[in-house]
């Protein structure tokens, strides 16, 4: 048959000294055992802050010698980080002698502190349970003062046990952190080498489908000598520039991961845009303009001119008709928009466009030949001089913001 456990009793009668705390350290249930253990009743202690009802012993604190309460605190910090039992090493923290306020007693202890989880894994209480071994230090001690003329081995455990409990239990906690971090640095590795091969194999894809192109035309050329040379180099054109394109964006990639963002000036935003609309201005659709002017930033000119290159590029593959370019100012920082009339993109995609070798369906069925590295080229050139490139609402098609800190001019 099954037997109920009244574990309130077993707490109580538990022959550990045991006190149970809340997250913010208030305590709300002491054994028996502990009580006796500190000279206290449960009337002193429940519903008060542990460190209230036993504070560091101000002599200690003189002497620089705040190592009890201070590592007492650590340990719950632990458990509050990690929700794991957290054991300590033997410390010593005085306490106040019951109805002589200011005069403490030099007290040593063994403890262990224990997280209760809740239902949903956080943590509702603590079990903090403690052994006194004031007498196993003063034995000792009292070892040490019968030994004459020479320093002994006891007398060294005596001088040195505390701190070296205490040194090794930071380098406890050093290796834990050095295991962590190996093992984060481990997976950004392997996550690293994945998105490389991922690259590579995605851009000889890429590269393979122009290179076919200009081969087949160039046999073609070959077979039929009164074929149309202009159709047939035109088309040779088309794949040439292609070429060109995913070469490049391989090559902002690599200039990207290797961290060399280029020079650095201040630049007025607006006069770029239109400078540099005025060389690549989008032949496929109608451009609208508002640049304001004295926008000014701090970037490389060459890489501005490449992230603007990038959003009209990716503008120009999805509008139906209008493409337009907005340059202003929000203050602290500078403001551009590239807005085309297109399907736009839906809101759950929207931070998956920015990664790379990431084609949406729509827009592969556009333009096959695609890199996927035009956005996430983008995104890095803005980061790289304190930005930030998102897409943001739009009640038609898709708007790509860019925001960079304005620069004194």
């Amino acid at each position: 048959m099954d037997t109920m456990v009244d574990y309130e009793a077993v707490f109580a009668v538990s022959p550990t000294p045991s006190l149970i705390l809340t997250p913010d350290l208030v305590m709300v249930a002491a054994n028996a055992a502990y009580l006796e253990a500190i000279d206290r009743t449960a009337g002193e202690l429940l519903g008060r802050h542990l460190f209230a009802v036993f504070p560091p012993n101000p002599a200690m604190i003189e002497e620089c010698d705040t190592q009890g309460a201070d590592t007492l605190g650590a340990s719950f910090a632990r458990v509050l980080t990690t929700g794991r039992r957290d054991f300590m090493p033997v410390q010593r923290y005085d306490v106040e002698t019951p109805g002589s306020p200011g005069m403490f007693e030099e007290r040593y202890w063994s403890t262990v502190n224990t997280p209760v989880l809740g239902p949903g894994g956080d943590i509702e209480l603590i079990i903090h349970t403690t052994e006194e071994v004031t007498e196993f230090v003063s034995a000792l001690r009292r070892s040490r003062e019968g030994v004459r003329g020479a320093r002994t081995r006891l007398e060294q455990v005596d001088v040195d046990v505390y701190a070296r409990a205490g040194e090794l239990q930071m380098l406890n906690e050093q290796l834990i952190r050095t295991h962590n971090r190996q093992r984060e640095t481990t997976s950004a590795l392997r996550e690293a080498i994945e998105q490389q091969r991922r690259l590579v194999f995605d851009a000889s894809h890429d590269l393979r489908n122009p290179i076919t192109g200009l081969l087949t035309e160039l046999e073609v050329a070959l077979a039929q000598p009164d074929i149309d040379l202009q159709g047939i180099l035109r088309k040779l054109l088309r794949d040439a520039e292609r070429l060109n394109e995913i070469v490049a964006d391989l090559l902002e990639v690599a200039r990207l991961d290797a961290g060399t963002p280029g020079g650095a000036e201040v630049l007025d935003l607006g006069y770029l845009v239109a400078e540099e609309l005025e060389r690549h201005s989008p032949a496929a659709a109608a451009l609208r303009t508002r640049l304001q002017q004295h926008v000014m930033v701090r970037a490389s000119r060459i890489k501005l001119a490449r992230l603007l290159d990038n959003l009209v590029a990716n503008a120009e593959r999805h509008t139906r008709s209008t493409i337009e370019i907005v340059v202003s100012v929000e203050p602290p920082e500078a403001v551009l928009e590239v807005i085309d009339d297109g399907p736009g993109i839906p809101p759950a995609d929207r931070e998956r466009v920015f990664e790379r070798l990431c084609r949406l369906e729509e827009a592969r069925l556009r333009d096959p030949g695609g890199s996927g590295l035009g956005l996430p080229i983008a995104r890095e050139i803005a980061q790289t001089y304190g930005g930030r490139l998102y897409a943001a609402d739009s009640p038609r098609g898709a708007r790509l913001v860019l925001r960079l800190p304005l620069a004194a001019a």
